[in-house]
Protein backbone atom coordinates (compact mmCIF):
# COMPACT_ATOMS: atom_id res chain seq x y z
CA UNK A 1 0.00 0.00 0.00
CA UNK A 2 2.85 2.37 0.79
CA UNK A 3 4.36 1.65 -2.65
CA UNK A 4 1.07 2.46 -4.42
CA UNK A 5 0.67 5.63 -2.37
CA UNK A 6 4.19 6.73 -3.25
CA UNK A 7 3.56 6.11 -6.95
CA UNK A 8 0.29 8.07 -6.90
CA UNK A 9 1.98 10.94 -5.07
CA UNK A 10 4.81 10.94 -7.59
CA UNK A 11 2.40 11.05 -10.54
CA UNK A 12 0.45 13.89 -8.89
CA UNK A 13 3.60 15.94 -8.34
CA UNK A 14 4.71 15.27 -11.93
CA UNK A 15 1.38 16.52 -13.31
CA UNK A 16 1.61 19.68 -11.19
CA UNK A 17 5.15 20.27 -12.48
CA UNK A 18 4.04 19.84 -16.11
CA UNK A 19 1.05 22.17 -15.60
CA UNK A 20 3.21 24.85 -14.00
CA UNK A 21 5.76 24.56 -16.79
CA UNK A 22 3.02 24.94 -19.40
CA UNK A 23 1.65 28.02 -17.67
CA UNK A 24 5.11 29.56 -17.57
CA UNK A 25 5.51 28.95 -21.29
CA UNK A 26 2.19 30.76 -21.94
CA UNK A 27 3.25 33.93 -20.13
CA UNK A 28 5.59 36.63 -21.34
CA UNK A 29 7.11 39.69 -19.68
CA UNK A 30 6.48 43.16 -21.10
CA UNK A 31 9.90 44.75 -21.34
CA UNK A 32 9.73 48.38 -20.11
CA UNK A 33 11.24 51.32 -21.96
CA UNK A 34 13.88 53.40 -20.18
CA UNK A 35 12.94 57.06 -19.82
CA UNK A 36 14.97 59.92 -18.33
CA UNK A 37 13.13 63.17 -17.56
CA UNK A 38 14.16 66.60 -16.30
CA UNK A 39 12.65 69.25 -14.03
CA UNK A 40 13.08 72.14 -16.47
CA UNK A 41 12.45 70.33 -19.77
CA UNK A 42 9.45 68.47 -21.19
CA UNK A 43 9.79 65.02 -22.75
CA UNK A 44 7.27 64.06 -25.47
CA UNK A 45 6.25 60.44 -26.06
CA UNK A 46 4.38 59.74 -29.33
CA UNK A 47 2.15 56.64 -29.30
CA UNK A 48 0.69 54.84 -32.34
CA UNK A 49 -2.88 55.28 -31.01
CA UNK A 50 -4.80 57.68 -28.78
CA UNK A 51 -3.96 57.56 -25.07
CA UNK A 52 -6.67 55.96 -22.95
CA UNK A 53 -5.17 56.06 -19.45
CA UNK A 54 -1.96 57.00 -17.64
CA UNK A 55 -0.73 55.55 -14.35
CA UNK A 56 2.23 57.17 -12.55
CA UNK A 57 4.27 55.23 -10.05
CA UNK A 58 4.67 58.35 -7.91
CA UNK A 59 3.70 62.01 -7.82
CA UNK A 60 7.29 62.93 -8.65
CA UNK A 61 6.31 62.50 -12.31
CA UNK A 62 3.99 64.97 -14.07
CA UNK A 63 2.17 63.69 -17.16
CA UNK A 64 -0.44 65.20 -19.47
CA UNK A 65 -1.74 64.73 -22.98
CA UNK A 66 -0.59 67.42 -25.41
CA UNK A 67 -3.28 70.03 -26.00
CA UNK A 68 -5.63 69.08 -28.84
CA UNK A 69 -3.67 65.89 -29.58
CA UNK A 70 -4.68 62.36 -28.64
CA UNK A 71 -1.47 60.35 -28.96
CA UNK A 72 1.26 62.54 -27.43
CA UNK A 73 2.08 62.36 -23.71
CA UNK A 74 4.13 65.17 -22.19
CA UNK A 75 6.22 64.17 -19.18
CA UNK A 76 8.48 66.09 -16.79
CA UNK A 77 9.78 65.84 -13.22
CA UNK A 78 7.85 67.42 -10.34
CA UNK A 79 11.08 67.68 -8.36
CA UNK A 80 14.78 67.09 -8.92
CA UNK A 81 16.65 63.86 -8.08
CA UNK A 82 13.54 61.78 -7.40
CA UNK A 83 13.77 58.05 -6.67
CA UNK A 84 13.38 55.80 -9.71
CA UNK A 85 9.72 55.11 -10.49
CA UNK A 86 7.58 53.89 -13.37
CA UNK A 87 4.90 55.03 -15.81
CA UNK A 88 2.21 52.91 -17.46
CA UNK A 89 0.20 54.02 -20.50
CA UNK A 90 -2.75 52.22 -22.12
CA UNK A 91 -3.76 53.23 -25.66
CA UNK A 92 -7.02 52.70 -27.55
CA UNK A 93 -5.61 49.72 -29.45
CA UNK A 94 -5.58 47.88 -26.11
CA UNK A 95 -1.77 47.96 -25.82
CA UNK A 96 0.03 48.58 -22.54
CA UNK A 97 3.34 50.46 -22.62
CA UNK A 98 5.57 50.42 -19.53
CA UNK A 99 8.40 52.84 -18.68
CA UNK A 100 11.12 52.87 -16.01
CA UNK A 101 11.56 56.56 -15.18
CA UNK A 102 14.76 58.16 -13.86
CA UNK A 103 15.76 61.77 -13.24
CA UNK A 104 18.36 63.46 -15.46
CA UNK A 105 19.51 67.09 -15.49
CA UNK A 106 20.08 66.88 -19.27
CA UNK A 107 18.14 63.98 -20.85
CA UNK A 108 19.74 62.65 -24.02
CA UNK A 109 16.27 62.11 -25.57
CA UNK A 110 13.45 64.66 -25.37
CA UNK A 111 11.17 63.21 -28.09
CA UNK A 112 10.46 59.49 -28.04
CA UNK A 113 8.35 57.92 -30.80
CA UNK A 114 6.79 54.47 -30.47
CA UNK A 115 5.35 54.67 -33.98
CA UNK A 116 6.51 52.53 -36.90
CA UNK A 117 9.44 54.04 -38.82
CA UNK A 118 7.32 55.10 -41.79
CA UNK A 119 4.99 57.23 -39.64
CA UNK A 120 7.49 58.33 -36.99
CA UNK A 121 6.18 61.92 -36.66
CA UNK A 122 2.43 61.29 -37.05
CA UNK A 123 0.13 62.90 -34.49
CA UNK A 124 -3.56 62.23 -33.88
CA UNK A 125 -5.51 65.47 -33.74
CA UNK A 126 -8.48 65.29 -31.39
CA UNK A 127 -11.67 65.05 -33.43
CA UNK A 128 -13.33 67.59 -31.17
CA UNK A 129 -10.81 70.24 -32.22
CA UNK A 130 -11.69 70.09 -35.94
CA UNK A 131 -14.64 72.49 -35.99
CA UNK A 132 -13.15 75.17 -33.76
CA UNK A 133 -15.59 77.89 -34.82
CA UNK A 134 -18.58 75.79 -33.73
CA UNK A 135 -16.94 75.13 -30.37
CA UNK A 136 -16.26 78.85 -29.90
CA UNK A 137 -19.90 79.67 -30.70
CA UNK A 138 -21.14 77.10 -28.18
CA UNK A 139 -18.75 78.43 -25.53
CA UNK A 140 -20.15 81.93 -26.02
CA UNK A 141 -23.71 80.61 -25.59
CA UNK A 142 -22.69 78.80 -22.41
CA UNK A 143 -21.11 81.96 -20.99
CA UNK A 144 -24.41 83.83 -21.46
CA UNK A 145 -26.75 81.02 -20.40
CA UNK A 146 -28.72 81.45 -17.19
CA UNK A 147 -28.99 77.69 -16.71
CA UNK A 148 -26.81 76.17 -14.00
CA UNK A 149 -25.45 72.87 -12.79
CA UNK A 150 -23.83 73.39 -9.41
CA UNK A 151 -20.56 71.51 -9.18
CA UNK A 152 -19.31 72.81 -5.84
CA UNK A 153 -17.10 75.64 -4.66
CA UNK A 154 -13.95 76.28 -2.66
CA UNK A 155 -13.03 79.47 -0.81
CA UNK A 156 -9.69 80.45 0.67
CA UNK A 157 -8.11 83.75 1.72
CA UNK A 158 -10.77 85.83 -0.02
CA UNK A 159 -10.72 83.88 -3.31
CA UNK A 160 -13.67 81.74 -4.39
CA UNK A 161 -13.65 79.13 -7.15
CA UNK A 162 -17.02 77.84 -8.34
CA UNK A 163 -18.17 75.40 -11.03
CA UNK A 164 -21.65 76.67 -11.89
CA UNK A 165 -22.35 75.19 -15.30
CA UNK A 166 -21.78 71.92 -17.17
CA UNK A 167 -23.01 71.75 -20.78
CA UNK A 168 -22.70 69.25 -23.64
CA UNK A 169 -22.85 69.42 -27.44
CA UNK A 170 -21.64 66.95 -30.10
CA UNK A 171 -19.00 65.21 -28.04
CA UNK A 172 -17.69 68.38 -26.40
CA UNK A 173 -18.34 69.30 -22.77
CA UNK A 174 -18.30 72.91 -21.56
CA UNK A 175 -17.32 73.72 -17.97
CA UNK A 176 -18.21 77.21 -16.76
CA UNK A 177 -15.99 78.38 -13.92
CA UNK A 178 -16.39 81.54 -11.86
CA UNK A 179 -13.50 83.04 -9.90
CA UNK A 180 -14.24 85.84 -7.40
CA UNK A 181 -11.75 88.01 -5.52
CA UNK A 182 -13.06 89.69 -2.37
CA UNK A 183 -9.70 91.21 -1.37
CA UNK A 184 -7.72 94.30 -2.44
CA UNK A 185 -4.89 92.06 -3.67
CA UNK A 186 -5.09 91.09 -7.34
CA UNK A 187 -5.14 87.36 -8.00
CA UNK A 188 -2.68 86.27 -10.71
CA UNK A 189 -3.62 82.87 -12.17
CA UNK A 190 -0.76 80.47 -12.64
CA UNK A 191 -2.73 77.32 -13.56
CA UNK A 192 -6.31 76.14 -13.91
CA UNK A 193 -6.11 72.38 -14.46
CA UNK A 194 -8.42 69.37 -14.55
CA UNK A 195 -7.56 65.81 -13.48
CA UNK A 196 -9.45 62.54 -13.17
CA UNK A 197 -8.03 61.05 -9.99
CA UNK A 198 -8.35 58.01 -7.79
CA UNK A 199 -10.10 58.51 -4.50
CA UNK A 200 -7.83 58.36 -1.46
CA UNK A 201 -5.73 55.20 -1.19
CA UNK A 202 -2.98 53.87 1.04
CA UNK A 203 0.28 55.79 0.69
CA UNK A 204 2.14 52.86 -0.90
CA UNK A 205 -0.30 52.31 -3.77
CA UNK A 206 0.34 53.73 -7.24
CA UNK A 207 -1.29 57.04 -8.11
CA UNK A 208 -3.45 57.00 -11.24
CA UNK A 209 -4.15 60.43 -12.65
CA UNK A 210 -5.22 61.61 -16.09
CA UNK A 211 -5.18 65.28 -16.97
CA UNK A 212 -7.96 66.65 -19.17
CA UNK A 213 -6.59 69.27 -21.54
CA UNK A 214 -9.08 71.93 -22.77
CA UNK A 215 -9.71 72.12 -26.51
CA UNK A 216 -10.57 75.80 -26.16
CA UNK A 217 -10.81 78.40 -23.39
CA UNK A 218 -13.38 81.18 -23.83
CA UNK A 219 -13.01 84.50 -21.99
CA UNK A 220 -9.59 83.50 -20.69
CA UNK A 221 -7.79 85.76 -18.24
CA UNK A 222 -4.68 85.58 -16.08
CA UNK A 223 -5.67 88.20 -13.52
CA UNK A 224 -8.68 88.74 -11.23
CA UNK A 225 -8.56 92.27 -9.86
CA UNK A 226 -9.59 93.09 -6.31
CA UNK A 227 -13.34 92.97 -5.60
CA UNK A 228 -14.23 91.59 -9.04
CA UNK A 229 -15.22 88.22 -10.41
CA UNK A 230 -14.71 86.58 -13.79
CA UNK A 231 -16.30 83.61 -15.61
CA UNK A 232 -14.35 81.29 -17.90
CA UNK A 233 -15.75 78.55 -20.16
CA UNK A 234 -13.49 75.60 -20.91
CA UNK A 235 -14.34 73.21 -23.75
CA UNK A 236 -13.05 69.66 -23.13
CA UNK A 237 -13.62 66.27 -24.79
CA UNK A 238 -16.75 64.69 -23.27
CA UNK A 239 -16.10 62.32 -20.40
CA UNK A 240 -17.66 60.56 -17.45
CA UNK A 241 -15.87 59.40 -14.33
CA UNK A 242 -15.33 55.70 -13.44
CA UNK A 243 -16.17 54.33 -10.00
CA UNK A 244 -13.87 55.35 -7.15
CA UNK A 245 -12.59 58.35 -9.10
CA UNK A 246 -13.41 62.06 -9.19
CA UNK A 247 -12.70 65.19 -11.23
CA UNK A 248 -10.19 67.46 -9.47
CA UNK A 249 -10.19 71.12 -10.57
CA UNK A 250 -7.11 73.02 -9.38
CA UNK A 251 -6.65 76.79 -9.35
CA UNK A 252 -3.10 77.89 -8.52
CA UNK A 253 -1.93 81.43 -7.76
CA UNK A 254 1.26 82.66 -9.41
CA UNK A 255 3.92 83.47 -6.79
CA UNK A 256 1.32 83.09 -4.07
CA UNK A 257 -0.34 80.67 -1.70
CA UNK A 258 -4.03 81.05 -2.46
CA UNK A 259 -4.52 77.65 -4.11
CA UNK A 260 -8.02 76.15 -4.43
CA UNK A 261 -9.38 72.77 -5.48
CA UNK A 262 -12.80 71.33 -6.28
CA UNK A 263 -13.71 67.63 -6.19
CA UNK A 264 -16.54 66.82 -8.64
CA UNK A 265 -18.19 63.41 -8.73
CA UNK A 266 -19.81 61.60 -11.63
CA UNK A 267 -23.35 62.25 -10.39
CA UNK A 268 -22.72 65.95 -11.12
CA UNK A 269 -21.05 65.39 -14.51
CA UNK A 270 -24.01 63.39 -15.87
CA UNK A 271 -26.32 66.39 -15.25
CA UNK A 272 -24.71 68.23 -18.17
CA UNK A 273 -27.20 70.49 -20.00
CA UNK A 274 -27.45 70.41 -23.84
CA UNK A 275 -26.28 73.60 -25.53
CA UNK A 276 -29.25 75.10 -27.33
Amino acid sequence: MKTISAVVTGIFLFLISVSAHAQQNNTSAIEPYRLAIAYSKTTNIIFPYAILSVDRGSKDVLAQKAKGVENILQVKAAKEDFTQTNLTVVTTDGKLSSFIVDFAQQPSVLNLSLLPQESRNTIAIASESVNRQEIENCAKQVSLSEKKVRGGRDRKFGIRLKLDGIFINDGVMYLRMNIANSTHINYDIDQLRFYIRDQKKAKRTATQELEITPILIHNQTDNIKGYTDHSIVLAVPKFTIPDRKYLAIQLMEKNGGRHLELAVKNRTIVKAIPVE
